[in-house]
């Protein structure tokens, strides 16, 4: 899960770990279920559909320099606070980027949605039917601490993330039936054959693995500072609590040289410092406390960046493309609440939001309203009414779902008047939908039900929310609602949102171009109680279920279109958030210390800042004789 404020990006695209919690699962078996004549696939990697684009012996990825010079230092920021550097458990609040110390068997690239290569494994071999896997491990993989990594660590980390990790993961672990070690550089997992399987495989080879000789005296499921025991490409450099982590990278790091990491991880330093708000974090970014910024504020990006350092050139400041969904960004409900179980009050919150005038009044028009969770995907958005083969799919859940999917488009929220924050009509057409599900206006002015009052309180942790936020609120009362804004820390929002003590929260969710079983993790019905799932809405709906096993068993790329395109419909007719809004490019500020193997186009799935880009030293020497840097 991301929230709707910035993280640190992951130095790769290795599908293991992320605020997602899109929880990577691992298991193996000694028997295998292939029939006799069923052809083994023997391979560098995994894809869903179809080829790997990347041939067997391939030299690096086509979007890297391969000479790249290391050193220097890339260094960001990101909100709230942290007290911990184990990213995988409930306990305590890790720190950005802490999944740098490990490696995976398979690590995904920036140029392909659905395929891993191999990283700790040097080759695999699996079933047509994908009932199981076998891993091939590299004898080479090493330990920070020089010791081997074996199939036996593979398979304590199995274990140790589904028995002490973050509830989640057994619910992502439930279709993967047995782990074995073969021998000590093979690793086998044996699945479901009832379950996801196309997902499986990568699922297995995303696994973060960890140091079973490490933890024979130390508890994973206890928060810790400590740096922990990884064979990734970084080790821990310093960490200041709750105010900044820096990671240093490894010059004996074991894979340095295989083709998934040539081109990469070229700085020596990678950092991050915490702020509490975003505006203070600009301002330190300005007086050169960080080097590099991804804006998220509208009205900064508008006004902000004409400081002395830009027009002397020492920053650089520019929008890129951004090749992938927008982001799934709204306010989302609490279905676990009962007052929100009625799809005609959440609408009616819903409409009382002015999108156009907050755009117009606080956005400085850069945002355009967010309708699809699949936003900024022409293939992935739902649009119109539903396909005959859509219908396929949704006919069989009818009673479970909307009949608004059957009879209307696809929904978009209506436009409100950017000239007039309380638009009547928009506050006229809510209050119907509350007085049509029974909730009254009194002669007090609130509206009741049932002798209860309807009362909304939308959890925030950033001041800079606070105007977005307030008028949203200003709505809500013209409606009758009692409806208020609570402005929390960092630290309590997180507490409260790992076990959903809130009535509306903000959070903002990156959905993959090849989504799988992991939306589980968002939109499952087995995650709706799992405290600290990513399931912020508590949604619990046996036809959601369905559609999602749909996309993970999905076995060709028309199918998972077809299947997401239904999905994305039922739960836009849900009302179950509020949308906000969306901007498709990267607003990136720098140092102009920086060089990357692109100009203007950057892969398709990220721009690669924290691994792909480079320090230019010459560059370097100039800010500093300047005082710039």
């Amino acid at each position: 899960m991301i929230r709707t404020t910035p993280r640190a990006a992951n130095t790769r695209p290795a599908r293991f770990i992320g605020s997602a919690l899109l929880a990577l699962g691992i298991a193996m078996a000694p028997a295998a279920h292939a029939q006799d004549d069923e052809k083994i696939i023997t391979s560098h990697g995994v894809s869903s559909f179809g080829e790997l684009k990347y041939p067997e012996g391939f030299e690096h990825w086509e979007y890297v320099n391969p000479d790249a010079p290391k050193g220097g230092e890339m260094s960001t920021w990101a909100f709230g606070t942290f007290d911990s550097l184990t990213p995988f458990i409930l306990k305590g609040n890790a720190a950005a980027m802490s999944a740098v110390f490990y490696d995976s068997l398979l690590t995904g690239n920036l140029d392909e949605p659905d395929s891993m290569y191999g990283l700790v494994a040097e080759s695999v071999e699996y079933p047509e039917s994908r009932e199981w896997i076998t891993f091939h491990m590299r004898p080479e993989a090493m330990f920070r601490d020089g010791t081997p990594v074996t199939a036996d660590d593979v398979v304590f980390s199995f274990e140790t993330l589904r028995d002490k990790g973050r509830p989640a993961f057994r619910v992502q672990f439930q279709d993967i039936t047995s782990a074995e070690a073969i021998d000590e550089h093979t690793v086998k997992f044996t699945f479901n054959p009832e379950g996801p399987l196309r997902e499986l495989l990568m699922t297995a080879g995303g696994l973060p693995i960890f140091s079973k000789a490490y933890y024979e005296n130390r508890d994973f499921a206890e928060s810790s500072l400590e740096p922990p025991m990884g064979s990734g490409p970084f080790e821990l450099l310093s960490v200041d609590p709750g105010r900044s982590v820096a990671y240093k990278r490894r010059d004996d790091y074991w894979a340095k040289d295989l083709p998934v990491n040539v081109g990469e991880n070229n700085f020596d330093v990678l950092r991050v410092e915490y702020f509490a708000d975003y505006t203070t974090a600009f301002e330190a970014f300005k007086a050169g406390a960080y080097t590099y910024r991804e804006e998220y504020q509208s009205r900064i990006w508008a006004t902000g960046y004409n400081f002395p350092a830009i027009a002397d050139g020492h920053v650089v400041v520019e929008t890129l493309p951004d090749g992938r969904p927008a982001g799934t960004q709204g306010f989302f409900f609490n279905l676990r609440r009962d007052k929100f179980q009625d799809a005609r009050v959440r609408e009616a919150i819903g409409m009382a939001f002015n999108f156009e005038w907050a755009n117009e009044s606080l956005f400085y028009g850069l945002y355009e309203r967010t309708d699809s969770f699949w936003e900024n995907s022409d293939t992935l958005q739902a649009t119109g009414t539903p396909s005959e083969a859509e219908l396929e799919l949704l006919e069989p859940i009818r009673e479970f779902i909307p009949e608004t999917v059957f009879t209307e488009e696809a929904f978009s929220p209506a436009q409100s008047s950017p000239d007039d924050l309380a638009d009547r009509r928009a506050l006229r057409a809510a209050g119907r939908l509350l007085t049509d599900a029974g909730w009254e206006v009194a002669d007090d002015g609130f509206r009741y039900k049932d002798g209860q009052r309807l009362t909304i309180e939308v959890l925030n942790d950033s001041p800079s929310f606070d105007r977005i936020v307030n008028p949203y609120i200003d709505n809500l009362k013209r409606l009758g609602i009692e409806a208020t804004a609570n402005r929390v820390d960092a630290a309590e929002a997180q507490e409260r949102e790992k076990n959903f003590e809130y009535d509306i929260v903000t959070q903002r969710f990156a959905m993959s171009q090849t989504p799988g079983d992991e939306l589980r993790s968002v939109f499952g019905s087995e995650t709706a109680e799992v405290p600290g799932s990513a399931n912020v809405a508590g949604l619990a709906n046996e036809g959601v279920d369905q559609l999602i096993r749909a996309i993970a068993d999905a076995e060709s790329r028309d199918e998972l279109v077809t299947a997401v395109h239904a999905l994305d419909r039922v739960l836009r007719a849900m009302h179950i958030w509020v949308p906000q809004w969306y901007k498709g490019v990267h607003s990136v500020a720098y140092r102009d210390v920086y060089e990357r193997p692109y100009e203007d186009t950057p892969p398709p799935y990220g721009l690669g800042e924290m691994s792909i880009w480079w320090w230019n030293e010459d560059r370097a020497t100039e800010l500093r004789a300047a005082g710039a840097l």
